[in-house]
């Protein structure tokens, strides 16, 4: 080997020349194609190793027309929910041999999703998957058509089209049923801002549970997500818990009941024994609250899976398969019990 091809990165070529096989050889064993005998592969992948060959990818994806790189549209947010969302995404994205290009807008209009759009489609992405957990989000990518597959991320109550979606509604009514059945009255709820998708298809099925069941529908406060939020609602709430009003609380995220927890007990109010509390999502904290949080869990890791299922078999070309919503597990821990005999 020259002194030249000693200070360049080997090529294809060079891994032919040292294994003794064609070119053609040594693209068949980086695709793992069957027709190459193990001898020839033994040596392929020896050469490999030893010239340290990395494949070109923007060869390849000349070639394939394939650069096996899914673009990730999302809202510029920490939130949990958002941010395991996209953690499941790249991870089911890359068991399935794709890359993630991650593109956050920090204002949720038709013009930032263009854009956001426009620089993946340029870097070559196979597909688009857009997370869209505010109402405005999903306004936009309605009037947004894009030349490669798009699967949306939403939740269950925007319409019929939803490509991957959780049942927020089911979840909601199951936590609010689960009081009504303690023998709780009725059930007060710490719903989320109002734009998010999730807040309000919480709020919906904490209401239909009691409709369903012929109980009052109180009016409902609202947060921000935190934990501070929730702890300002907790605290309005602590003299109506005190005067025998409330007994039960439907929290529309467990970041929110924390918060709602600690003021209840700063105003020397226990939870369960004066007020039940249930949360949502399930924070890998949540079973270690004081108490140990009763919350509706989210499977994230089937989020992912979905998601890209559902762009895989668009990028080979077959139709969308509209499967019907997550569902939402209820999970009862001590924060909850019936209510006080005098209520």
């Amino acid at each position: 080997m020259s002194a030249a091809d000693r200070v360049r990165p080997p090529v294809m070529q060079d891994v032919a020349r040292l294994a003794g096989v064609s070119h053609q050889t040594v693209s068949r064993v980086l695709n793992a194609h069957p027709s190459v005998s193990p001898a020839a592969r033994e040596r392929v992948e020896s050469a490999i190793a030893q010239l340290g060959y990395r494949p070109n990818s923007a060869a390849r994806a000349l070639v394939t027309r394939a650069t096996n790189t899914l673009g990730v549209v999302t809202a510029d947010t920490a939130e949990y929910g958002p941010t395991r969302t996209l953690v499941a995404i790249e991870a089911a994205a890359r068991a399935a041999g794709y890359r993630v290009h991650f593109v956050t807008v920090d204002r949720i209009d038709a013009d930032r999703i263009s854009e956001a759009f426009e620089y993946l489609m340029a870097a070559a992405v196979d597909g688009l998957i857009a997370i869209v957990p505010l109402e405005a989000a999903v306004r936009s990518l309605r009037g947004i058509r894009t030349t490669i597959p798009l699967v949306e991320v939403t939740t269950s109550d925007v319409g019929s089209d939803e490509d991957v979606a959780v049942d927020q509604i089911s979840g909601a009514r199951a936590a609010t049923s689960l009081l009504l059945d303690l023998g709780h009255r009725s059930v007060e709820h710490v719903a989320g801002p109002p734009e998010w998708l999730e807040s309000r298809a919480r709020i919906l099925g904490w209401q239909s549970a009691l409709t369903a069941a012929g109980r009052p529908v109180p009016l409902h406060q609202s947060g921000d997500w935190s934990a501070s939020s929730g702890y300002h609602a907790g605290r309005r709430l602590a003299p109506r818990v005190t005067a025998g009003e409330v007994s039960a609380v439907f929290v529309a995220n467990d970041q929110m009941a924390l918060g709602v927890v600690s003021a209840l007990h700063e105003s020397g109010l226990s939870v369960p024994r004066d007020v039940s509390v249930v949360g949502f999502d399930d924070l890998p904290e949540a079973e270690y609250f004081m108490p140990p949080l009763t919350t509706v869990r989210q499977d994230f890791a089937e989020i992912g899976r979905r998601c890209i299922d559902e762009m895989l078999s668009r990028i080979a070309g077959r139709a969308p398969r509209s499967p019907l919503p997550l569902q939402p597990e209820l999970v009862v821990r001590a924060s909850t019990g019936p209510p006080p005999t005098s209520t």
